[in-house]
């Protein structure tokens, strides 16, 4: 049952994944832009902070964790330990975390467990390992993750191509480019900026919604 249960809930509706991330959100709540994201239907919400100590990493995941309960997945960024701690439904991993077999020994198999990959070589191990789905980008040039260069739509649809897991297009995605992914067989974007920055979450999400997937 490698990533069954992830499929039937990711794919097909699953359609946004809202990373919060702490720095980018600035001085806004994130308390009131997780409540927007939920009222707006978001379906995936993922914590990352990347500057608080592990406290304060997890005073905000049980915060969270309190607020969206079974309205929407909730994934933490990086840290296993944080997942377990605050029961969440999973992990995001990156390329230097801790291996997925290890994160699954210590969160059990029935959480989401997903990686970050930003090429093919990358995303085909991801797939060997054991993911549930992969984030794969950045799509287009991004300030979020400025060390990497654009993997571009057509190496996008070739990795969705080869992989039966889930495919999470992520990385300078918003309503100016969002219909581009149309040409791929994406079928869930992660968005940061394109919500953590935007005044009204709904508009945007809806906007999003409508530019990647309608027809």
């Amino acid at each position: 049952m490698r990533y069954t249960s992830l499929k039937k809930k990711l794919l097909p509706d699953y359609s946004i994944y809202a990373v919060i991330d702490v720095s980018a959100c600035g001085k806004r709540r994130i308390e009131r832009i997780v409540k927007d994201c939920l009222a707006a239907k978001v379906e995936i919400i993922q914590l990352r902070d990347k500057s608080s100590d592990s406290a304060g990493f997890l005073r905000i995941a049980l915060i969270l964790k309190r607020i969206i309960g079974k309205k929407a997945l909730f994934i933490i960024n990086d840290r296993a330990d944080i997942a377990e701690l605050c029961a969440s439904d999973g992990l995001h991993s990156g390329q230097s975390d801790i291996p997925i077999d290890a994160a699954r020994r210590l969160l059990g198999q029935g959480k989401i467990i997903g990686k970050s990959c930003h090429n093919l070589k990358q995303a085909l191990s991801a797939y060997r390992e054991g993911a549930d789905y992969i984030g794969f980008g950045p799509i287009f040039k991004t300030p979020t993750k400025p060390e990497y260069k654009a993997a571009g739509i057509k190496l996008l649809t070739r990795v969705c191509s080869l992989l039966t897991i889930p495919v999470v297009a992520i990385g300078g995605i918003d309503e100016s480019n969002a219909n581009l992914l149309k040409k791929t067989r994406v079928k869930t974007i992660a968005v940061v900026r394109a919500i953590c920055k935007t005044q009204n979450i709904t508009d945007a999400v809806n906007r999003l919604r409508k530019e990647a997937f309608a027809q």
